[in-house]
């Protein structure tokens, strides 16, 4: 598309990004340190830079411009000028073709070549010299959007955080694999919106989609050169263009389509965000956009030697957020998806980075007090990933209320208790309850505990118990990435080869872990997948693998093992959801029947917990009642034996009792009982329901 003009006219400062008006497009971008910059124009292919023109005006550090007779479409790219002076922070050069960081659509994508650095090494690695290879043959171009849709009815479904249940998922690998999508959308958000797939998740009783990072995202070299890839898209190239591989139609549309069919059978989506780093690494990594545009103001620089990055993410960088610009651009990124996309929440990657400030980690920082004002994201629903690996990073528990956190003190927890490792009753019974002494303060309930037997880092249910430790072979690294100690165990043979009892008993386990997740306090959480026993062949470190390791394996859903795990799971939604735990944290100080308060701790004897019983490293039963007043009062149990031997439990007196599910009979009914005894066989788990009797 040629230019319809020589030279820019003013435009405005606001919004950020390239925005059509219907008769032109208005291009802002903030740098505050840059003495010029050019906005460059290429043809619809953007092979061949055809204009070249200043942004005319700078208001408060955005610059901007206005070109008439702008369209959709129109492919174009930055240049900014300004002092090159690495040691104090600055990295401007020209010869660099840069990314509009608010990029709403990319055209074409990165070449890796070592045109795409601002810098040439000379013989020691403290001397970054100026490179002055022009980048933009190389680059991945920003093209000018139409964001118009047509909603009708959509309606965000709102659901309660108190009823929601949440599956974790990755658009590309759900439906990779699964043969009644048509090939061409597989892998893509038109799979997801397939009627099979929202089906499916109805049936689970799943009222979230939580997709892992749908922004595009930036292939690392060592990943493309070793022919892997960046499958999990922790790698954030642009925050407010979707990842064009999931799109089988190349148009953002498909997305938003997806989201209202999804909004129509009741389900939300969370996205996953990437908001403590970008894909432009350490002070040796690439310049592709925020380095090129304002090296001091968009990153974290150590005050000693602002060559170097303050890295609190692993990742090489660290995004500025305390920067107001920085800020508001993460904001409008949110804004963005929200609004022009319409999701209903966000899981934020290595969150504690974002409430960083000078002294650490704040939950009155200037993100979350942003966050929590907003009028249109403190509606939504927001979950942190409650570390990073700065100093002080793990924050489980201290984020400010009206959010949620990844709980994996639940994690490590049920896993240690159903592997059978001694004295874990005390701690299971907090993580059970909603996690009250991590949670309670500041008025916050139990669902700010998401609760995760699994997730997309870590081993699948299949494999946490078919391997004692990981096989990260396929990656490349020796094996030495990933977790090193995943509580795992497989049961006396490593491997997915075993004979039919070892095979028993682990399906009888991943019962057992499904039914504590989903029959706990706080909001569950489940691994894509796990339903029908998805196997990463004991990989726990997946992120490089955009292929069979990671995509699902709809096949296993058709086997006689797969359809009766399905089956189970299918069982224990519709329980959660029919006997939905309370909203708030409970103490055993309020009496709902004679001798018994609203939650209570018993073993299989029938006796309720001592502190010598809850020091008894070798108790491996446990019975929680959840009791709520009423005529007549109800009680819910949840009954587990971790041990190796069948016990028989003794359930409360008074109490008309009905067995719901039992993890070691997945086949059996629910099932009145004659009497308040009920045999757990080893490694099983039993969710009850009563009504109590005079």
């Amino acid at each position: 598309m040629e230019p319809a003009t020589e030279k820019l006219e003013a435009g405005l400062p606001y919004p950020l990004g390239a925005s059509w008006d219907g008769m032109g497009v208005n291009f802002a971008v903030f740098s505050a340190h840059a003495s010029r910059l050019q906005l460059c124009i290429f043809d619809a292919a953007g092979r061949r830079e055809i204009a070249r023109l200043d942004l005319p005006e700078k208001s408060e550090n955005v610059w901007h411009g206005y070109l008439p007779n702008g369209q959709p479409g129109l492919v174009y790219g930055y240049r900014a000028d300004g002092r090159y002076d690495p040691h104090n922070g600055m990295r401007f050069n020209s010869r660099k073709l840069l990314l509009d960081p608010c990029a709403r659509r990319l055209s074409g994508t990165l070449r890796w070549t070592d045109a795409v650095f601002g810098y040439r090494l000379n013989s020691a690695r403290a001397d970054l010299s100026f490179d002055r290879r022009d980048s933009a043959p190389a680059m991945v171009k920003a093209a000018v959007a139409d964001g118009s849709f047509t909603w009708g009815d959509d309606r965000r479904p709102n659901t309660a955080w108190s009823d929601t249940v949440i599956y974790e998922t990755h658009v590309r690998g759900l439906t990779k694999l699964l043969d009644c999508v048509p090939p061409r959308d597989r892998g893509t958000f038109a799979g997801l919106a397939h009627p099979f797939v929202i089906e499916h998740l109805k049936r689970l009783g799943v009222t979230a989609l939580e997709l892992l990072p749908v922004h595009a995202c930036l292939q690392d070299r060592r990943l493309v050169q070793m022919k892997l890839a960046n499958y999990w898209g922790y790698n954030t190239l642009a925050f407010f263009a979707p990842e064009p591989r999931y799109l089988a139609s190349g148009d953002a549309n498909e997305m938003r389509t997806a989201v209202r069919r999804l909004h129509a059978a009741g389900i939300e989506v969370i996205l996953d965000v990437v908001y403590n780093h970008t894909c432009e690494g350490d002070e040796m990594g690439p310049t592709l956009c925020w380095r090129g545009l304002d090296n001091a103001s968009y990153y974290r620089l150590d005050p000693d030697n602002r060559r170097h990055f303050i890295d609190d993410t692993g990742t090489g960088n660290t995004l500025n957020v305390a920067h107001p610009d920085v800020l508001r651009m993460v904001l409008d990124s949110l804004r963005y998806w929200s609004q022009s996309f319409r999701v209903d929440g966000f899981r934020f990657d290595l969150g504690v980075t974002l409430g960083r400030e000078e002294h650490g980690f704040d939950p009155g920082s200037g993100f979350f007090d942003a966050l929590r004002q907003d009028p249109e994201l403190c509606r939504l629903k927001l979950n942190f990933e409650p570390w990073d690996l700065g100093p002080g990073g793990y924050q489980l528990g201290n984020h400010p209320s009206g959010v949620a956190e990844w709980n994996d003190r639940f994690r490590d927890c049920v896993r240690s208790y159903w592997r059978g490792d001694p004295g874990m009753r005390p701690e299971l019974a907090r993580r059970i309850s909603g996690s009250a002494d991590l949670f309670e303060q500041n008025g916050r309930r139990p669902w700010a505990s998401i609760n995760f037997v699994t997730a997309h880092d870590g081993m699948t249910l299949e494999d946490l118990v078919s391997y004692n430790g990981k096989h990260n072979e396929a990656n490349g690294e020796n094996n030495e990435d990933g977790q090193s100690d995943n509580y795992s165990s497989n049961w006396g043979t490593e491997g997915p080869d075993a004979d039919d009892n070892v095979k028993a008993l682990r399906a009888r386990v991943k019962r057992s872990m499904l039914m504590t997740l989903l029959g706990s306090m706080g909001t569950p959480m489940l691994l894509g997948g796990d339903e029908f026993g998805r196997t990463q062949k004991g990989n726990n470190n997946a992120y490089c693998h955009d292929n069979k390791i990671s995509w699902y394996a709809w096949n296993l859903a058709d086997s006689d093992e797969g359809r009766a795990m399905l089956r189970f799971t299918q069982r224990l939604g519709a329980i959660r959801h029919g006997l939905p735990p309370p909203r708030r944290f409970l103490h055993g100080r309020e009496r709902v029947f004679p001798g018994i308060a609203d939650i209570e701790w018993f073993d299989e004897r029938g006796v309720r917990l001592s502190d010598a019983d809850w020091s008894n490293v070798e108790g491996r039963a446990l019975i929680l009642y959840l009791s709520k007043p009423g005529n007549p009062a109800q009680v819910r149990a949840l009954a587990m034996n971790a041990s190796g031997i069948a016990l028989d439990f003794h359930l409360l007196e008074k109490v008309r009792w009905r067995m719901l599910l039992d993890s070691a009979a997945p086949e059996r009914d629910e099932m009145a009982l004659d009497r308040p005894l009920y045999h757990i066989e080893p490694h099983a788990a039993v969710i009850f329901e009563g009504l109590v009797t005079n």
